[in-house]
């Protein structure tokens, strides 16, 4: 099975072809472009260099979420029109899943975890041996000493943080964070999370893919806030 994957959900964006377990081929930017502008000739510059015909992709995968609420959907909408272009279809990947597969091949408990400011961050821990991965929590949004807590139960283990928000989590708690070739968002681990899970069941057309949000844009959450103050 050949995927085209994309992660746009922080500031890094990255595109990736995976095949069998194979990464065929992947490019990522971290120079604080916005996504619109790099994505698209990035997909048409991977495709080119790897010599991969758009039409021999069997289906795409997408980061959809937590993360930034703009960055998810321009990622969401370059799958939609690319699946709408081909006829092909796509999986969800949620990003903290996609990060856990950045460890694979190591024996550790990741703690996925992404900056979501206010000293929030978005989170799901899993279990790596070797080539498993294995979710232990379901995605959530916590305050950094509430997922301390939670890590508490898992004393004994060996705990790496891996996301964007790694490291200022480990200047808080005793873990240490990933290194950082292996720390940030990437589409070759959204493409291999997707493939090892896949299901034709799971299978999404354009319209059907849509952004996962574990909380609501600040925007509309500060409006919350001063309608509930009136």
């Amino acid at each position: 099975m050949r995927i085209l994957s994309v992660d746009t959900s922080a500031v890094c964006a990255s595109v990736a072809v995976v095949e069998d377990g194979r990464i065929r081929a992947q490019s990522s930017t971290n120079a604080g472009l916005t996504h619109s502008r790099t994505l698209l000739p990035m997909i048409d510059a991977l495709l080119q260099n790897s010599e991969t015909p758009l039409d021999s992709i069997d289906c795409f995968a997408c980061a959809v979420g937590p993360g930034s609420f703009t960055g998810i959907r321009i990622g969401i909408a370059a799958i939609k029109g690319l699946c709408d272009g081909t006829g092909k279809q796509a999986l969800a990947v949620s990003t903290l899943e996609g990060l856990a597969y950045n460890l694979l091949g190591q024996d550790t408990l990741a703690c996925a975890v992404m900056d979501a400011r206010c000293n929030q961050v978005y989170t799901a821990l899993f279990e790596v041996s070797g080539d498993t991965v294995t979710r232990l929590t379901a995605d959530d949004a916590l305050k950094i000493e509430d997922l301390g807590t939670l890590l508490e139960q898992y004393k004994g283990k060996r705990i790496l943080f891996v996301g964007d928000g790694a490291e200022k989590c480990a200047q808080s708690l005793p873990y240490p964070a990933a290194p950082a070739l292996t720390r940030f968002q990437n589409a070759a681990s959204v493409a291999l999370a997707a493939e090892r899970s896949f299901d034709e069941s799971k299978l999404l057309d354009a319209q059907q893919l849509l952004p996962v949000y574990l909380r609501l844009p600040q925007a509309e959450r500060e409006l919350r806030a001063r309608s509930a103050r009136s």
